[in-house]
């Protein structure tokens, strides 16, 4: 039998694919079985559905047995309309007849916290690797087969393929199969407390079902974040895409440790960070969900970001150009064998551009449409979009706006790109209408901003999918111990030890041994105090910059040492041309993750940071440093010096090596500044913090 392992030392769970497609349930309950039975009768389910009801004879025509155990088969799934207490012992049975998974109704599990966190572990213990939708969750739905473990009203019929969605809610769950906008809802998954079955379980058990052709997953919290990122990859390297509403606020947003660092990322970040890591796109409301996951069913994703616009009015072309404005998207400017057809289709009074207003000239001719459609689409566009508004059929005729729609799919069909069309107002394109057009290769969109949305979401997924994925992220575990503050000279030491470059510097404890060191250095010298303590020295008077002489070290080592009893001596870096800063925090589900910025003192008014989780390389460094808002100073913007940007890489990736290798104690470290010069002259570390559990090698005065 097809299993996998937890990872948290419990018993492996067995293959959720009987479970999602069964071919035989048992129905066990009372009202809310009643309503199961309706609901898989609505949907024309062809195996057998079994009641199990002691106290009742029949229920919604069928005959009841008394346990699961005198059914005349072992079925595939059961749906549990049981009590809590109760719902433990039936899956007990189910495990035991040999079924290959439940779903749970009912409350009073984790999501009561007190004795329900202990009623949910003998749930799972009871269900032994046995897979469990639930508790506290209304079930599947899978509208392939019929399959509905169900026990209240959907709006979704039979398809034969489409959008799987996978959410935690079960009210968002309902809401999901009314929708009217013609995306091809395949599955629908509702989770509920995930007790031993998660998200990453479920994405996991569609990556080889042809029939999925995207996956949407409305995500209220993740518990495993090493295992949804392996899962995610998978799904990458199988080229199946994944769309996420991430809603909102994590627990690690409540725990996340007051770093300087991680006040400047926030939990939701390291959210934005996984996603792109693992390619998965994230859109922000009910409405890009739908569109998004509608486009990659019928399209797919996209390789590129070039599309077209045509419109009969120069409004909705100016609308659309403007919502396009700072997105991803561009519209490539008419090639000029593309403007000697459009010339042809549309003649001298239509001002030819992208997007195209090619005005009423030719409306409802399907043959001209078609015509200037094709001349427009003959260009090389990833996407192209017909702004196309169909009126009220209930009080008007759609005789020509269906003839322009046809002219529309000839010209389609003749093109390499994608055909859209879009509609400005969700009540212009009706279920009937979109199921029509997608059955004419057309992708049928509701929405200006959630069609450029999807398209960019496509792209993205396109760009990811072509691409290496990166290896998943390792457990966050940590060690056990209260951390302790790393002084600078102790972690610019260990910092060394990994390959960052830092300048000549001396630890010194009385004026005389400054002076005596700082001549062996040389001049100009910066002096600071050492301190486990004043984390910000600058604020507390404890850095001297400029030191130019022995004089000048004498009189700040003598002022400095009122207030610490060690100090350390630096060269100063001269050349500078940029300030990075480099920091890590530790979040209670992403274990340590990296943060890099233009750095200084106004790092907290800038705030131009990006986000990278570990493991993380080279290139993915260099694109997130290149990435950053203000990357232009850094690459010669309006004559500046070219910064060493090859010099940044090195040094965060030696920070990921370092913070790797100790994964399980770094809490926090912050360079701030990394002092930047000319290209080829290198980075060196001005500043560091570090906040670690118990000792690393190297961790001392030498």
């Amino acid at each position: 039998m097809d299993s996998r392992h937890r990872g948290n030392g419990s018993c492996e769970l067995m293959s959720l694919n009987r479970l999602l497609n069964p071919k035989s349930i048992a129905v066990v309950g009372g009202r809310s079985a009643e309503e199961v039975f309706r609901q898989i009768a609505k949907l024309d389910f062809a195996g057998p559905v079994y009641a199990v009801n002691p106290k009742r004879e029949q229920m919604v025509g069928h005959d009841c047995f008394d346990s699961l155990s005198d059914l005349p088969e072992v079925p595939d799934a059961v749906f549990i309309g049981a009590p809590a207490d109760p719902t433990i012992e039936l899956v007990a049975q189910a495990r035991t007849l040999g079924c290959a998974g439940a779903v749970c109704l009912a409350s009073g599990f984790r999501e009561i916290g007190g004795d329900g966190v202990a009623r949910q572990e003998r749930l799972i213990a009871a269900a032994d690797g046995m897979p469990l939708i639930g508790p506290n969750c209304y079930g599947v739905i899978n509208y392939m087969n019929g399959a509905a473990l169900w026990p209240d009203q959907h709006g979704g019929g039979r398809v034969d393929g489409g959008v799987a969605i996978i959410t935690q809610s079960g009210n968002m769950a309902v809401n999901f199969t009314m929708q009217q906008r013609g995306m091809p809802l395949a599955m629908l998954i509702c989770l509920g407390n995930q007790a031993n079955t998660g998200i990453q379980d479920c994405v996991d058990a569609m990556l080889d079902d042809a029939r999925i052709h995207a996956i949407g997953l409305h995500i209220e919290g993740l518990t495993d974040i090493a295992a949804f990122s392996e899962i995610a990859r998978k799904a990458l390297l199988a080229k199946k895409p994944i769309v996420a509403l991430k809603t909102g606020k994590s627990e690690a947003g409540a725990q996340i440790a007051q770093s300087h660092t991680a006040s400047l990322v926030g939990a939701d970040n390291l959210f934005d960070a996984l996603f792109d890591r693992l390619g998965v796109a994230r859109v922000d409301d009910v409405d890009e969900f739908l569109e998004t996951l509608k486009f990659l069913s019928v399209a797919g994703p996209v390789q590129g970001n070039k599309i077209a616009s045509m419109s009969c009015s120069g409004g909705e072309a100016s609308l659309f150009a403007d919502l396009v404005e700072g997105s991803s998207l561009e519209f490539p400017p008419i090639e000029v064998a593309q403007h000697r057809k459009l010339f042809d289709a549309l003649g001298e009074r239509v001002s030819i551009s992208n997007p195209l207003d090619y005005h009423t000239y030719i409306w409802g001719q399907e043959d001209s449409m078609c015509h200037a459609f094709s001349a427009m689409m003959s260009g090389d566009y990833d996407v192209s979009f017909l702004v196309y508004d169909f009126p009220r059929e209930d009080r008007c005729v759609l005789d020509d706006w269906w003839a322009g729609a046809r002219g529309f799919a000839r010209a389609a069909a003749k093109s390499n790109g994608i055909a859209a069309i879009l509609a400005t107002m969700g009540e212009t394109i009706d279920e009937s209408i979109a199921q029509k057009l997608i059955a004419d290769g057309i992708v049928p969109m509701l929405g200006m901003k959630q069609a450029i949305v999807a398209v960019e979401a496509a792209h993205k997924i396109g760009r990811a999918q072509t691409g290496l994925p990166q290896l998943p992220l390792i457990d966050a575990t940590s060690r056990d111990g209260v951390a302790r503050n790393v002084d600078e000279w102790r972690a610019t030491g260990l910092l060394k030890q990994s390959g960052l470059s830092v300048p000549e510097m001396a630890l010194v404890s009385s004026v005389g041994d400054a002076v005596e060191k700082a001549d062996i250095i040389g001049y100009p010298l910066v002096m600071k105090i050492v301190s486990t303590e004043i984390v910000h020295k600058t604020d507390a008077g404890g850095v001297v910059l400029n030191l130019k002489d022995a004089a000048s070290v004498r009189k700040a080592a003598e002022g400095l040492l009122q207030i610490s009893d060690e100090l350390m001596i630096a060269k100063m870096i001269d050349g500078a041309v940029a300030e990075m800063i480099i920091g890590v925090s530790r979040d209670p589900l992403f274990g340590p993750y990296l943060m890099i910025g233009l750095g200084g003192v106004t790092v907290e008014l800038i705030r131009d940071r990006r986000v990278l989780l570990l493991p993380a390389y080279a290139d993915d460094i260099r694109a997130a440093i290149l990435d950053l808002k203000l990357s232009p100073l850094l690459t010669g913007y309006r004559g500046r010096p070219h910064a060493d940007v090859e010099a940044i890489v090195h040094a965060v990736a030696s920070v990921a090596e370092f913070v790797d290798a100790y994964r399980d104690q770094v809490v926090d470290v912050e360079i701030n500044p990394l002092l930047v010069r000319d290209q080829g002259q290198g980075a060196f570390v001005a500043d560091a913090f570090m906040n670690i559990i118990g000792n690393l090698p190297g961790d001392s005065d030498e």
